[in-house]
């Protein structure tokens, strides 16, 4: 192996990490979307979907299902989910909400919505409260408002209030 070649592969070696900073849609195992209560009928459940297609649903209010429920979805749906909310994925535990620096004013009885990513070496988890209503946190709300969408269990949530 040449100098020139060695070179090369040292580069490609130091420039790995900055790529790998954040993990793509592929290193994903699993995928937890879960809701937190408001002062209303908001539906509070957890869904759970792995890599392999498999998923699991646990109605605990408001659901037009109660109690856990198992799912299957396709290798699209899966990576369309993990991708739509890639870009959120924290590095470690990120929590918005009360008191947090994009949470100056926030609204109050509002649901919230806690996403856990696995997969990648790591173990990474976003929360955040919806009336968190600062400008900057617009894109995101409506992402994690919209993710469920992405997954078969429009009827084991019902009618969203």
């Amino acid at each position: 192996m040449g100098l020139k070649t060695i070179g090369l592969v040292a580069a490609a070696l130091i420039a790995t990490p900055a790529t790998a900073e954040r993990p793509g849609p592929s290193t994903v195992q699993s995928i937890s979307y879960e809701t937190g209560p408001c002062f209303g009928r908001c539906p509070v459940y957890r869904v759970t979907v792995r890599s392999d297609g498999r998923g699991t649903f646990e109605g605990r209010r408001f659901t037009a299902v109660d109690g856990l429920r198992s799912f299957h979805l396709t290798r699209a749906q899966f990576l369309a989910f993990v991708g739509h909310l890639g870009s959120y994925r924290p590095r470690g535990v990120e929590a918005i909400g009360y008191g947090h620096p994009r949470c100056r004013r926030p609204a109050t009885d509002h649901p919230s919505a806690t996403v856990s990513w696995s997969g990648g070496g790591r173990e990474d988890r976003l929360s955040f409260y919806y009336g968190c209503r600062d400008p900057g946190n617009a894109a995101m709300a409506q992402a994690l408002e919209r993710a469920p969408e992405l997954l078969p269990i429009g009827d084991l949530i019902g009618a969203r209030h």
